[in-house]
This record gives C-alpha cells, structure tokens and sequence, in this order.
C-alpha cells in the first residue's frame, strides 16, 4: 500500500506542513478535503485477540486462579441414607433387625441384602456420631482426589466385606458404618503413602481416627472389630490399586 507523503507545501504561504492536516496552521488555507487514512499495522493481531477464547466468569466465592472445590453429594448421600435409616429406627415402628441388622446365630439366607443395609443402621448416638464424620472427612478427600464414584464404592464394597466376614466367621452381631468408615480411611491413606506422600498431611490426626475407628469395636458390639478388620483390609486394598493407577 502507498504510504502518505512526508509532508505538503501550502500553496499560499510555501509552509511544508503535516500530510495529516486538512488547513495550514500557519496561514489558514485548505490544503487537502480530507487526511490520509492511518494505516495500523497491529489490526490483524488484536483481530486474533478478539477471536482467543476468554475465561469464565468467576463463580460465587472463587478466587482468581484458584478452583472451587465441589461439593462431594456422594458423600453426602452415603451419609444422608444412614441419618435417614436413624430417623425410622427412632419411631419405633422398625427394629434395628428390619432396616438390616445382623444378629448372631441367626440365619440371613435369602437376606443378602442385609449385607448392604446393615452398615446403614445405627442404633447408638455416638456410635453414629464418629463412625458418619470418619466418612464424611475421608470419603470428601476420596471424592474430591478422583470422583463420586471411588468413595461410594470403597465403603459399599468395605463396609459389606466386613459384614459378610462376619456373617462367614459366625462372629456376632455386626451393623453400622464402623467398616465402611475404616475402608475409606485406609484407602485415603494407603493412596497418599503410595502415590504422592504430601508431607503436610497431618499424621497425627490419621492415627487418632483409626484409634477411635478401632476402639469402637471394644466399646459398642454393633461395631463389629471383624467387620472393622475387614473393612480396613478391602480399603487399604483399594488404595493400592488406586495408587498404581495414579502413577
């Protein structure tokens, strides 16, 4: 493209004056209709900056360049199934035997679907109380790492492990979240050790929860230290296998 001249000479006083002027401003004189039209050279790259995609807009609470973390709803549900097995076992229409308890000694043949209900029920305050907040706090850290499903199916497959152990060992009576609780702790903790052993992790409270995970078992007989032992092992085996993905 031709490029304007470096400057004009006014025909009424000689000045040489800006090519981009329609008048002398020395003298008054119309020296052109219109200026040239500025060439930018910068058009076609602010065109393509038009064309680049822009980020979304922020979300309620987030802070620019950090995730909002999800909200973990399998957790939540695992959870809510248990406080809604509570509520019916407190009207006293159902015993802990109808929403799927096992007793001892007695038969659950053509019942297996105990074997998933029973970690559900909950009969004791405290009992509940530390076995649902041991799976809300390691079935979030689970669900938050990978996805929804990895929690729901390491405490169904811990928790009726355990269980079924028992129902298999004749080893009394066995109901509640103990195994499942258990299965999601050793999972989160065996994957942690094995696949990134973030030093900020606090240890310490680990040990405290599977303390009090395992002392359950002494101090209620619902919580089964077989379906806790079972529970742990199916879990710690899931963290394995997650690792080994991971890496």
């Amino acid at each position: 493209m031709s490029q304007p001249d470096l400057f004009v000479v006014c025909k009424n006083c000689g000045s040489e004056v800006s090519p981009y002027v329609t008048e002398c401003p020395y003298c008054g004189q119309r020296v052109r209709k219109r200026a040239p039209k500025i060439e930018r050279g910068d058009e076609e790259p602010k065109r393509q900056r038009r064309r680049q995609r822009s980020l979304p807009k922020l979300r309620r609470g987030e802070i620019p360049g950090i995730r909002v973390d999800t909200r973990p709803y399998a957790t939540i549900l695992l959870i809510l199934l248990a406080l809604g097995a509570i509520v019916a076992w407190s009207t006293g229409r159902v015993t802990v035997r109808d929403l799927g308890g096992i007793y001892g000694g007695l038969p659950i043949a053509g019942e297996w679907w105990r074997l998933v209900a029973a970690p559900f029920v909950h009969d004791n305050a405290g009992y509940a109380f530390i076995a649902l907040v041991a799976v809300g706090v390691f079935g979030t850290a689970l669900e938050r790492r990978f996805n929804w499903f990895v929690p729901v199916a390491v405490f169904l497959g811990a928790a009726t492990a355990g269980t079924a152990l028992v129902v298999g060992l004749d080893a009394g009576d066995t109901w509640g979240a103990n195994g499942g609780a258990l299965g999601l702790l050793t999972c989160w903790a065996v994957e942690w050790r094995l696949a990134r052993n973030d030093p900020d992790t606090d240890r310490i409270g680990l040990w405290v929860f599977a303390a009090v995970l395992f002392g359950l078992s002494a101090a209620w007989p619902a919580a089964n230290i077989v379906a806790a032992v079972g529970g742990a092992a199916v879990g710690a085996i899931a963290g394995f296998a997650l690792a080994q993905r991971n890496r």
